[in-house]
Parts: C-alpha cells; structure tokens; sequence
C-alpha cells in the first residue's frame, strides 16, 4: 500500500514562497506517475504538476514560471516549489500517484493515491 504524506503548508504572505514535500511509502516515488493537485472549497480539483517515470515534467500553463516540481530519490520524496505566492493560490495542495502508463500530465481520475493534503493560505 502506497502511502504519501504532504508536509510544509502553512500561512505566508503574497509574494513570498513555500516549499511542499510529498514523503512516499510502499513503493518508490520513481516507479508511479507522481504529481500535485490543489482544490480551493467548493471548487473542483486541479492540476499542478506532474513528474513522470522518466523525470518528464509538466505544469499547467497558468501556473508555468511560478511553480516547480522535483523528485528526491534518496530520500523517496516529491517537492513542489512556489514563487511569488498569489492570495488566489490558496488552496489545499494533495500529492498524487498512478499507475498510468503516459504520464505526464496526470487527471483527477486517473489518481491511484491521494495524500491528505496541506492547507497554504496567502495573505495580501
């Protein structure tokens, strides 16, 4: 069983940046499709970026120039970096892996494990 647990979230103010971890259990990070969604309440989940078997990344256009993906492989873990943090991405930001064959990118639906998510909040 595939366990992923996010860490690094908190309170910052626009402008500045956060660093998000992703510790994978079960499995290496490097045999999975690994990614980072983020869902603000009452909306639908969306993409971040997402890093493949082969270290191909992508992120979505929008966000392209402010977020980065990464993988540690000492330490089985996957990063996400965000610069120039907006108010508008607050959000809570889940880590993801899948088993999908063609990755990246990755979709909501083809997620075979789900963190539990980490709250950023952006303060103007």
């Amino acid at each position: 069983q595939v366990q992923l647990v996010e860490s690094g979230g908190g309170s910052v103010q626009a402008g500045g940046s956060l660093g998000l971890s992703c510790a994978v259990s079960g499995a290496s990070s490097r045999t999975y499709c690994m990614a980072w969604f983020r869902q603000v309440l009452g909306k639908e989940r969306e993409g971040v970026a997402s890093i493949g078997r082969d270290g191909t990344i992508n992120v979505t256009p929008s966000m392209r120039g402010r977020f980065t993906i990464s993988q540690d492989n000492a330490k089985n873990a996957v990063w996400l970096q965000i610069y120039s943090l907006k108010p508008e991405d607050t959000a809570t930001y889940y880590c993801a892996a899948s088993r999908v064959i063609r990755c990246p990118p990755m979709y909501p639906n083809q997620v075979n494990y789900w963190g539990q998510g980490t709250q950023v909040t952006v303060s103007s």
